[in-house]
């Protein structure tokens, strides 16, 4: 059954549900919205205004946002234990790493990298104020110098170092989610440890073009943004 995914190519958010609809073979027409989520076509569908977006006729209102639903509807819609195990002890991992990704670790990251990628900040947080300069750089620093902390909890606790979250033998959604998150860490300052950049490019391999072409996109915008170049 096809569906169409609204996506924005920068976006790291979006980028693991498209990476996620090529790993799992599904049929599916992609389109880029960008400039066009705020528009009365777009809020009329979905009054978040967000990204990504799937469109079916199958779905109570037929739009789902936010890229963890996103996935672990659609896994469960195909039967992909691979991609969210069934078997409620490894699937509480996976869901455990993914709320922690959404919650903890990318407002850091947000909060991190979003002024160097010219990426306009939430409301409420300074980068979105009239605070001088100085005091943002101030607050991105911050957010910069916790997240290898919060990183090394996924090291500990969810079996990053070594493995894939969940404990299967290929990557799940919430290696999916997390892995397209360190992506924008190319823009800190602070280098990533060693047994980041190893899971990092252990999921990358594992899941080959499905990911490799999405984050092409991202890591090409990232190097046009900061005159950086991005590995990949």
């Amino acid at each position: 059954m096809s569906l169409k995914l609204n996506m924005l190519p920068p976006s790291v958010n979006n980028m693991s549900v498209r990476v996620f609809v090529r790993a799992a073979g599904l049929p599916y027409e992609e389109e880029n919205v960008w400039g066009q989520t705020q528009g009365d076509e777009y809020l009329s569908k979905y009054p978040a205004g967000l990204t990504p977006t799937i469109e079916s006729d199958e779905l109570p209102r037929g739009v789902l946002g936010e890229s963890v639903a996103v996935m672990m509807y659609l896994a469960s819609r195909e039967g992909r234990d691979d991609l969210y195990p069934t078997d409620l002890k490894r699937r509480a991992m996976v869901d455990g790493a993914n709320f922690y990704t959404m919650s903890i670790l990318y407002p850091l990251v947000a909060r991190a990298t979003y002024p160097r990628l010219s990426f306009a900040g939430y409301p409420g947080e300074v980068a979105a104020t009239e605070a001088s300069d100085e005091d943002k750089e101030a607050a991105r620093k911050s957010a910069e110098d916790a997240i290898p902390r919060v990183l090394d909890t996924y090291r500990q606790f969810y079996g990053t170092e070594g493995g894939f979250i969940g404990g299967g033998d290929s990557p799940s959604i919430a290696d999916i989610r997390l892995v397209c998150t360190l992506e924008f860490l190319a823009v800190m300052d602070t280098d990533l440890p060693d047994w980041t950049k190893d899971y990092m490019q252990r999921v990358e391999s594992a899941l080959g073009d499905a990911y490799s072409e999405p984050a092409a996109d991202v890591r090409g915008y990232i190097a046009q943004t900061t005159g950086a170049a991005v590995a990949g």
